[in-house]
């Protein structure tokens, strides 16, 4: 069966690049009892009735780079480095390699638009936590033409009946207007937000060992824990990539009750949540009552599962940037697979030269040599000390590299 393989290094070093990460906070996400921003140094901001205006209250007001600056992050910063209620997942980008920044009240949500610094053409991944003003015509299509050409949008939404500044818009509202009524292309990405307010912990997760969010990175999630929040109906007829992978207590892995989806769109991709309350590390402006989603509830999964999916979206698309491999040629044969870490990888034809494995980031953690010269009766491999998840190996012969993924469990 030919696929294609979701990894840029095995062929480039594009990932020698800095990956850029923007953070909305154009569309009222301090308003009321929220703080969904990485950073804030004032705050001066206030909501009457739709947009922030500056010296009309005590809401969070964040600038386009957190300070203190995140070269000084390590591998041990907490997430109190920053003030903000997504400061810890802000934190946890930087240490993955990511630049982090904020798209503040008044900037602008455009795509090629040469005179905007922060447009969006200069991002690979955009994240906008929980919405309560509405897209213009323009910033939707802004959004739809850096997903189509390689973007990767993060979609998070709340409960119905959630306007937190009272202009008549709340966010599931909002992402449904921005997915059916755009210019470009209506319900392209097969979801919609339902209108529902529900609180739950779920462990309904379908099996699927090779999923890239469920089995990311960060680890295995396993729950997720629903505070005032929503879910999303899913239409493959729509977006045939669209899939759910969390779903609400009780409910079949089809295409209703999905509490987290994901789907493909162009050379870009998109994913979505039903409530804001996972992405809180409980602390931020110390005028609003802050709870700790990211760190503690749902036994720390919402850490892991909005890092798998950061990191998923900032990896390149595999549908435009990796050429298609054959993974049924008989000539090489990998087993068992998945695996325990322990197995064997036969080559009928050419005699493997070295094997390098990289992780999902496309970091290349070891290069090994077999020692029999890889011909006839197959190279050995122990990874038996590896963590549990996706790897790729890189099979160099005397003919040519092949590219293959594993499962580690």
């Amino acid at each position: 069966m030919k696929y294609l393989l979701p990894i840029l290094l095995c062929f480039t070093n594009a990932y020698s690049q800095t990956v850029n990460i923007l953070f909305d906070a154009t569309k009222a996400e301090m308003a009321g009892n929220a703080d969904w921003v990485i950073d804030a140094d004032v705050f001066n901001i206030g909501y009457n009735s739709g947009p922030a205006v500056v010296g009309q209250g005590n809401e969070s007001n964040p600038q386009k780079l957190p300070t203190p600056a995140q070269a000084g992050v390590t591998s041990s910063t907490a997430e109190t480095f920053w003030t903000g209620a997504l400061s810890g997942w802000g934190i946890d980008c930087v240490k993955r390699g990511y630049h982090v920044e904020t798209l503040p009240y008044n900037g602008q949500i455009t795509y090629g638009n040469t005179g905007n610094t922060q447009d969006l053409s200069h991002y690979k991944v955009f994240i906008v936590c929980e919405p309560n003003i509405v897209f213009s015509a323009a910033e939707k299509t802004a959004l739809m033409n850096f997903i189509q050409n390689g973007g990767g949008l993060f979609m998070i939404s709340d409960h119905t009946v959630s306007d937190r500044n009272n202009d008549g818009w709340d966010s599931p509202d909002i992402w449904n207007d921005f997915i059916t009524n755009n210019s470009v292309q209506n319900n392209a990405f097969g979801m919609n937000f339902d209108l529902q307010n529900f609180s739950e912990t779920s462990t309904n997760i379908p099996t699927l060992p090779g999923d890239s969010i469920l089995h990311g990175p960060m680890g295995n999630v396993t729950q997720v824990m629903w505070s005032n929040g929503t879910s999303l109906t899913l239409d493959p007829a729509q977006n045939a990539s669209v899939k759910g992978v969390v779903y609400k207590t009780g409910s079949a892995f089809g295409n209703t009750n999905a509490m987290c989806a994901y789907a493909r769109y162009g050379s870009g991709k998109i994913a979505a949540i039903g409530d804001s309350s996972p992405c809180d590390d409980g602390t931020g402006d110390p005028n609003d009552a802050l709870y700790d989603g990211y760190y503690t509830d749902a036994a720390g999964n919402h850490e892991l599962l909005l890092m798998n999916i950061t990191i998923w979206l900032a990896t390149a698309n595999a549908a435009t940037e990796v050429p298609e491999i054959n993974d049924e040629e008989p000539q090489l044969n990998i087993f068992p697979d998945p695996s325990d870490g322990k197995f064997t990888i036969h080559n009928s034809q050419f005699t493997i030269h070295s094997v390098d494995l990289y992780n999902l980031l496309g970091v290349k953690i070891i290069t090994m040599s077999p020692s029999g010269g890889g011909e006839g009766g197959g190279f050995s491999v122990d990874l038996s000390d590896r963590p549990k998840g996706i790897y790729f190996l890189k099979i160099k012969t005397e003919k040519e590299s092949i590219c293959r993924k594993i499962v580690i469990r």
